[in-house]
Order: structure tokens, then sequence, then C-alpha cells
């Protein structure tokens, strides 16, 4: 467990508190207001942490990695067609260009064909 400490009076005991974390192997945390700000951790604890952090991202890369790689479901790309293929969202071939408002009050309003 961290020791914590207000930050007025970390200032104050600064090379006591660097003292603890590198010879005592404490970690201080330092607060304001009862809320933790920063932590003071050794270098070696900091390279374990970014070590491990570094190891968890190159899980997360070759899991998304693998994930793309891995065959589609049969009958996919038949299915979608080239935009299985590129990525892109199929459109719908049956959208009306125009829309009518049949509702009292309100006019027909006309679409346009839309431009990509």
């Amino acid at each position: 467990m961290a020791y914590e400490i207000p930050v007025t009076q970390a200032r104050a005991e600064l090379a006591d508190l660097i003292n603890r974390v590198v010879y005592g192997g404490e970690r201080v945390v330092v607060t304001r207001h009862g809320k933790p700000l920063v932590a003071l951790v050794s270098a070696a604890d900091l390279e374990r942490l970014e070590s491990e952090q570094e190891a968890a991202e190159e899980r997360v890369i070759s899991a998304v990695s693998a994930i793309r790689s891995a065959p589609s479901a049969p009958g996919e790309r038949r299915r979608f067609g080239i935009a299985a293929e590129h990525g892109t969202e199929l459109r719908s071939e049956t959208r009306p260009e125009t829309r009518s408002d049949t509702r009292p009050g309100h006019r027909s309003e006309h679409r346009g064909p839309e431009r990509e």
C-alpha cells in the first residue's frame, strides 16, 4: 500500500520522500484535497510498469491481427460482393428519390439524386 501525503507537506519533505521511495521501497501518493495527483515510485518500478504496458499492448495488437486474418463466414464475400472485399458500405438500390408527406399542412419535398 502507498503512503499518502498532501501536496503542501510533500513540498516541504521532498528529499525525505525520495529517500523513502529509493531506499525504503515505498510508493508515495501525493494528494490535493484528498484526491491523488501523482505517485512517486522507484525507477525500477516505473521500468516494470512500462514493460508490462508494452506487453499488454503487444497482446492487443496480436489479437486484433488474428481477428483480421481469420477467414470470413462461408458465403460472406459472395453475399456482400465487392463491398466485403473493400470494406465499403452497401447502398440500398431501392431507396426512393422522392419523399412525400401526406400529413395535413406539409408539402411534398423532392430529394434529387444523392451525389458522392
